[in-house]
């Protein structure tokens, strides 16, 4: 919990203890330093390490340990205990309902939402052998690259970024499926053998965004927040967002969605443009549709009824169980 020495508030920042959220969850306190010392602020930060479920359960695929929050519950009640006084988040973690008293003060500006491809031999997507074995533990990546590939074996890999790269060798995967923001976020671009466009891979909602959760009473916090807040990626997250929460959906089932902007006019009027599927997990079944709109919440409802009136429903419901 936030405490007080010389005058100075101490503020704790609940992160996983992975080397990636570490990594995010430093460069997340460098900004906001800099911007309290910008703006006169004087504060002080301090990590604290939470353990997830999902970080504790690495034997079995996401899709099967059910549930939502599967990376974040524990540390959204340790911020409705008082223990931390922010979260940091990868936004696509993030379920769309947060608990009572909790919010998103700031969705910083995004960087790289696409999925791509380590391979042991920098090959891209098109270029992988028949039959390749690809490693990925999201039902989202799997459903997309077997519709656009239906030759190739997609087995589960779970674990921390650089535990799955090694993998990749030692258990014989042609390639692996990340997300490129993680590998931006810790300097290892250069090991991006290819990225997916979206045609072959819609990304998962927030991907390549960070959510920076923090009680709703907290007047400092999201005050310092609030100074952190990119709009426009903040919109566009939204209304992929607003998708996810249409479909009921999760990280743990075969939904996609980006926003991204198209215009903004003289009066400030933002037009966003915004791709949802859902697909079947053995990618027999693809459902996309892409729609234009300024009202980010509304546009999200609009892009999943198109999918409901598909299926869409059926199919999430076969998912579910």
């Amino acid at each position: 919990m936030a405490y007080i020495i010389n005058g100075r508030r101490t503020i704790v920042v609940g992160t996983r203890q992975s080397a990636l959220a570490l990594t995010q969850t430093g460069q997340v306190i460098d900004q906001l330093k800099a911007l309290s010392q910008e703006h006169g602020l004087t504060y002080d930060f301090e990590i604290r390490k939470i353990v997830t479920k999902g970080d504790q359960i690495l034997d079995v695929t996401l899709s099967k340990v059910g549930g939502k929050g599967l990376f974040v519950k524990e540390i959204e009640q340790a911020l409705i205990d008082g223990e931390i006084d922010l979260a940091v988040h990868s936004m696509k973690d993030m379920p769309y309902e947060l608990p009572e008293g909790l919010m998103n003060g700031a969705v910083p500006k995004r960087v790289d939402p696409r999925d791509c491809l380590v391979t042991a031999g920098g090959l891209s997507f098109e270029n992988l052998p028949q039959g390749a074995k690809v490693g990925t533990s999201s039902l989202r990546r799997a459903s997309q690259l077997k519709y656009a590939r239906p030759d190739l074996q997609i087995e589960s890999i779970r674990g921390n970024i650089d535990s799955r790269i090694k993998k990749l060798e030692s258990e014989g995967f042609d390639a692996i499926v990340l997300a490129a923001a993680g590998l931006h976020r810790m300097s290892w671009e250069s090991k991006i053998s290819t990225f997916l466009s979206e045609e072959v891979c819609v990304p998962a909602v927030g991907q390549g965004a960070l959510g920076i959760e923090c009680r709703e009473n907290d007047k400092e916090v999201r005050h310092l927040l609030s100074l952190f807040n990119d709009e426009l990626t903040a919109l566009t997250v939204s209304a992929e967002r607003s998708f996810l929460g249409a479909l009921n959906g999760g990280c743990q089932i075969p939904i996609g969605a980006h926003a991204v902007v198209v215009e903004q006019d003289g009066e400030g009027t933002i037009t966003m443009s915004l791709t949802g599927i859902v697909g079947s997990p053995d990618g027999t079944i693809l459902l996309k549709e892409t729609m234009r709109g300024t009202d980010p919440e509304a546009l999200g409802v609009e892009v999943a009824n198109l999918l409901k009136a598909k299926g869409a429903d059926r199919i999430l419901s076969e998912v579910r169980g």
